[in-house]
């Protein structure tokens, strides 16, 4: 069955709201930004980065160039959320409402520690492939030349490198 847009744009607006979001982010139609309490976003990271084993500060730092920390933001990509999911990338992690805060991230810790298990611990190759898919890291052997790609790699290890380790 195909969601008409409207009718699709309210689903994800009745998502975020279910989800604690209230107004602002990148959604349509509302303004005011999207923010969560810092507390229990670093409680979820905190857990989810020990679960998995990657490094909370590279969690965040995702974050923060994904979402800058709004749980109910959407790219004109269709991805979702603190993490950025990607439909097809929830839905494989088991995540049914990317919208909410603690299931995002989960989802997205999963992703990334596998992305890092498949680069052998190559941060650099793992948020490429993050950021552009895997198919476009092995089609060019490395870091795709995407403008955006290379500026978000670089980004996202600037502000892992600087942040203390956890």
């Amino acid at each position: 069955m195909m969601i008409p847009r409207l009718g699709l744009l309210l689903l994800i607006i009745g998502s975020a709201t279910v989800a604690g979001c209230s107004g602002g982010g990148f959604l349509p139609l509302v303004s005011g930004p999207h923010s969560m309490d810092a507390a229990r976003l670093n409680a979820i990271v905190s857990e989810q980065s020990r679960a998995r084993g990657v490094p909370q500060s590279l969690v965040q730092a995702v974050i923060a160039q994904e979402s800058g920390g709004d749980p109910s933001a959407i790219s004109s990509a269709g991805a979702m959320g603190l993490m950025q999911l990607m439909p097809g990338t929830a839905a494989a992690y088991g995540v049914v409402n990317a919208f909410d805060p603690a299931a995002n991230v989960a989802g997205g810790v999963a992703y990334l520690h596998d992305l890092l298990q498949r680069y052998h611990g190559d941060v650099s190759l793992a948020l490429a492939a993050y950021n552009a898919g895997s198919g476009a890291v092995q089609k060019y052997g490395g870091i795709p030349p995407y403008a955006e790609t290379r500026a978000y790699v670089d980004s996202i290890n600037a502000m892992y490198r600087s942040a203390p380790k956890r």
